[in-house]
C-alpha cells in the first residue's frame, strides 16, 4: 500500500468510521442514490409550479401543503416510531414516495398536470415524510451503535448536501433538454434501489415497551416535558425552530430571485441551488471532521445569530455571482447548525425519549417550514424577493436575541462549551 493510500485509509477511518458498519454502509449507499433523485424532483417541482401559476404565493402554498403534515403529525409520529421495527416503517414510506413520483411523472407526460395535482401529491409526500424523518434519525444508533452515532449523523448530512449539489444540476439539465416529467420519473426509479438496500439490513431494532395506562397524548406530553426541563435540549430546539422557519425558504425565494431580480432562467437557477448545496456540504464536512469532540450548544447559538446577516445581504445581490457566494454562505451556516443540533439532541436524549425528541426536532426543523414558506411567498409576491429576505433576517435576529435573553445564566449551570453527555 502506498503512503498516499495509507493516509487516505487513515483519513476515512478517522472521519468516516460509521462506514465500517455493514448495516450503515448498505443504508448509506441507498441514500446516496435516493437523495440525488429527491433533489432532482425538488428543483423541478418548484420550477414547474412557478411556470404553471406565475405566482410566488402559490409556490409558498406548495411548501405549506408539503410540510403541514410534519407540523400536525410529527409529535404523534415520534410516539409511533418506537413501537414498530424502523426498517418496516421506512419500507412503507419509501414505497409511498415512489408511487407519488411515478404518478406525477405520468400526469406531466400526459399534459394533464395542474397545480391542484401537485398540491395533493406534495401533501401526501409530506405525510409519508412525517413518519420517515424521525424513523431515520432514531435508527442511526441501530445502524452504528453508540460510539459512531455523531459520525453517522454528520455523514448523513454530507450525503444530503452532496446530493443537493448534484441533484439540482441534473434536474436543470433534464428540464432544459427532455422536460420536467423525466425529473419525477428519475426520482421514482431511485426508490427501487432504496427498497432493495433496506431489505439487506440485518438489525436488532430497539422497540420501546408500551406503558400500560398511558395514552398517546400522555406520551407526547411526557416527551415535551422532558425537553422543556433540560435547558440544553430546549435551547437547541428553539434555535432550530428559528432557522427552520426563517432560514430555509430558498425553495420559494431562489426561483423568484432568479426570475424577477436577476432576470435569468433554468440554468442559473440550477447553479444557484448548487451553490447552496456546496455551502451545505462544506458545513457538514466541517462538523463531521470535528465529530469526535462532540456537538456543542454554543456553536448552534453562534451560527444562528449570523444567519440573519446572510439573509439581509442576499436582498442586495444583483448578479448571479454575488447571489451564488451568499447562498454558499447560507448553506454552510444552515447545515452546520442543523447537523450540530441534530447530533446534540440525539446524544443528549435518553434511549426511551430519543424518538420523541427527534420528532420534536422534525417538527421545528421541517414542520415549521410551511409557515416560513407561506410568509416568504406572501412577502415576495407583495414586495419582492429582496424585501422578503430582509424580513426573514430581521425576524430571525429578533427571535434569536429573545432566546439568548430568556436563557441567560443557564450557561453557568451547564457550560455551553462542554460536549453533550452520552446518555445512550
Amino acid at each position: 500500500m502506498t503512503v498516499y493510500a495509507e493516509r487516505t485509509a487513515r483519513f476515512v477511518h478517522t472521519y468516516f468510521h460509521a462506514l465500517t458498519h455493514r448495516n450503515y454502509r448498505t443504508f448509506w449507499l441507498g441514500q446516496c442514490v435516493s437523495l440525488i433523485g429527491t433533489w432532482v424532483q425538488n428543483i423541478s417541482q418548484a420550477w414547474l409550479v412557478l411556470s404553471l401559476t406565475k405566482s410566488p404565493l402559490l409556490l409558498g402554498m406548495l411548501g405549506l401543503a408539503q410540510f403541514l403534515p410534519l407540523t400536525v403529525l410529527s409529535l404523534f409520529a415520534g410516539v409511533i416510531v418506537d413501537k414498530f421495527p424502523k426498517r418496516a416503517i421506512l419500507m412503507v414510506t419509501q414505497t409511498v414516495a415512489m408511487t407519488l413520483a411515478f404518478t406525477t411523472a405520468a400526469l406531466v407526460f400526459s399534459g394533464a398536470i395542474r397545480f391542484e395535482h401537485i398540491l395533493v401529491m406534495a401533501f401526501l409526500l409530506g405525510v409519508a415524510n412525517t413518519f420517515d424523518m424521525p424513523t431515520r434519525q432514531s435508527m442511526n444508533i441501530e445502524l452504528v451503535g453508540r460510539d459512531d452515532l455523531m459520525n453517522a449523523v454528520a455523514l448523513n448530512s454530507m450525503t444530503f448536501n452532496l446530493a443537493r449539489i448534484v441533484g439540482p444540476s441534473i434536474g436543470a439539465l433534464l428540464m432544459a433538454t427532455v422536460g420536467v416529467g423525466w425529473c419525477y420519473a428519475l426520482n421514482g426509479l431511485t426508490f427501487i434501489f432504496v427498497l432493495f438496500t433496506l431489505r439487506q439490513l440485518k438489525l436488532s431494532p430497539f422497540i420501546r415497551e408500551t406503558r400500560v395506562g398511558v395514552t398517546v397524548w400522555g406520551e407526547i406530553r411526557d416527551g415535551l416535558s422532558y425537553i422543556s426541563s433540560n435547558a440544553r435540549l430546549a435551547q437547541t430546539v428553539l434555535f432550530v425552530a428559528i432557522v427552520g422557519t426563517l432560514g430555509f425558504n430558498f425553495n420559494v425565494l431562489v426561483p423568484v430571485l432568479t426570475k424577477e431580480v436577476l432576470g435569468a432562467g433554468e440554468a442559473t437557477y440550477g447553479v444557484l441551488m448548487s451553490c447552496l448545496g456546496i455551502g451545505s456540504l462544506i458545513g457538514a464536512l466541517t462538523i463531521g471532521m470535528r465529530s469526535r469532540s462532540g456537538p456543542k450548544l454554543k456553536l448552534t447559538i453562534s451560527l444562528s445569530m449570523i444567519v440573519p446577516l446572510s439573509l439581509v445581504l442576499l436582498a442586495f445581490a444583483r448578479t448571479p455571482a454575488a447571489a451564488g457566494v451568499l447562498l454558499l454562505a447560507c448553506g454552510f451556516l444552515n447545515i452546520a447548525i442543523s447537523t450540530n443540533s441534530n447530533s446534540l439532541l440525539q446524544m443528549s436524549a435518553a434511549d426511551e425519549y430519543r424518538a420523541r425528541v427527534m420528532s420534536v426536532y422534525t417538527l421545528v426543523f421541517a414542520g415549521s417550514t410551511p409557515f416560513g414558506n407561506l410568509f416568504t411567498g406572501w412577502a415576495a409576491d407583495r414586495y419582492g424577493a429582496d424585501i422578503a429576505f430582509i424580513c426573514c433576517g430581521a425576524l430571525a435576529l429578533a427571535l434569536g436575541v429573545a432566546v439568548v435573553y430568556a436563557y441567560r445564566g443557564h450557561g453557568r449551570r451547564e457550560p455551553l462549551d462542554e460536549p453533550a453527555t452520552h446518555q445512550l
